[in-house]
């Protein structure tokens, strides 16, 4: 099956509203200055192997899908590298400073990092790669099954979402609430 760029941020569009609508109260809600974890490999997104087709066009369209919205809610966008950076994350300067988040001194490129993590090199305003974002993520989307659970924070929920694809990657997407803890007599 074949996608067009235009498909693929219409579905990335759909994907994100989604998530939103599901952070949007109660234990879920996200506030100005939470942090959205996204991990997407462009491969899977094209219908091949991880790694082997990384696409700077197919990441580029995702981007342009998220960062607007993402921005336009005060929210932080932490984009998850590859495994040959060890999983490690592009994110705003400002971002890094807030958590304390340590920097580290890398620059993805396309074999990598991935087209992901080279996009938001290029449209972040002050970005800068960090070694983790310390389970801080209140949210996030993984496109393709690149694994971005280690970046959430306790405790990680999934979303049961209806839009499952962007391209031909898989798509799982969390949130996070507040540990319960108490027995039969606490009240939440």
């Amino acid at each position: 099956m074949e996608f067009t760029i235009e498909d693929i941020k219409n579905q990335t569009r759909e994907v994100l509203d989604e998530l939103l609508l599901n952070c949007s109260e109660g234990y879920y809600k996200l506030n100005p200055a939470d942090i959205i974890v996204v991990g997407c490999s462009t491969s899977k997104v094209m219908g091949y192997h991880m790694g082997s087709h990384s696409t700077e066009d197919v990441a580029k369209a995702i981007m342009e899908a998220v960062l607007p919205v993402v921005r336009e809610r005060g929210l932080f966008l932490a984009c998850q590298c590859c495994e040959h950076l060890n999983r490690a994350l592009v994110v705003e300067r400002e971002c890094m400073e807030k958590y304390d988040f340590t920097q580290v001194s890398v620059r993805p490129v396309l074999h990598a990092g991935g087209a992901w993590s080279v996009q938001a090199m290029a449209q972040f305003t002050d970005p800068v790669v960090v070694e983790d974002i310390k389970m801080r993520a209140r949210a996030g989307i993984d496109i393709g099954g690149v694994f971005i659970g280690m970046h959430m924070r306790p405790v990680c929920v999934p979303v049961h979402n209806e839009h499952t694809s962007i391209g031909c990657a898989n798509i799982t997407m969390a949130r996070t609430r507040p540990k319960l803890i108490g027995g039969e007599r606490a009240q939440y």
